[in-house]
């Protein structure tokens, strides 16, 4: 099963009943719709750029990166810009990114991520955030997007609390949710030669 080629494509319409089936096991149910699918993948793309992609085995998908390019997200109060040294409408917005729990290990996450990172320069970007779930498994989460070069602004507790409260239902707390999230940035500048090193 794992020796079988994986093949990275730009995530479009195709693919969206597969990212919403996908998201919804590994996050918890609610987590994403064909609502939020469709405003996730328009505000990542610029200038017919798309900076978010899906990873393919034999027409299925098994991993995907949505992200948001810059100038097209809202920073809110969990955002702390002042501590980013960069033009916050440089910074692009790494929204999700997920990977089927039988495919982990091999190199998805990282090249999701490459190809992300290449995508958002191509439009103007010059660093990313992104909020990581602290209570992921083994801290998988923020040690892949540590060794992608990714730095630690700031934790967040409850990032996801008032979305349990609205249909998502967190692996953890259910609709309760009280999971913390770590912000964090990669400096693209940074990032090439550091996403070599990861095999989330």
């Amino acid at each position: 099963m794992k020796n079988n080629k994986v093949t990275y494509l730009p995530l479009t319409a195709e693919y969206f009943p597969q990212v919403i089936t996908l998201a919804n096991h590994v996050h918890g149910e609610g987590y994403l719709d064909q609502q939020k699918i469709v405003k996730w993948t328009t505000k990542g793309i610029v200038n017919n750029i798309n900076t978010s992609f899906v990873a393919v085995i034999d027409n299925q998908v098994i991993g995907f990166r949505c992200t948001y390019s810059a100038k097209q997200w809202q920073i809110d109060q969990w955002c702390t810009p002042a501590l980013w040294a960069i033009d916050s409408d440089k910074c692009c917005y790494f929204k999700c990114n997920t990977v089927d729990e039988k495919y982990r290990g091999l190199g998805i996450g990282k090249r999701l991520l490459q190809l992300a990172i290449n995508a958002a320069k191509q439009q103007g970007a010059h660093a990313g955030i992104s909020h990581l779930w602290k209570q992921s498994p083994h801290n998988s989460a923020i040690s892949y997007f540590s060794k992608c070069g990714g730095i630690l602004i700031k934790s967040h507790p409850d990032k996801w609390h008032e979305e349990s409260k609205q249909g998502y239902h967190c692996i953890l707390c259910g609709d309760d949710c009280h999971c913390e999230a770590a912000e964090m940035i990669i400096y693209f500048e940074k990032a090439v030669e550091n996403t070599l090193g990861s095999d989330f």
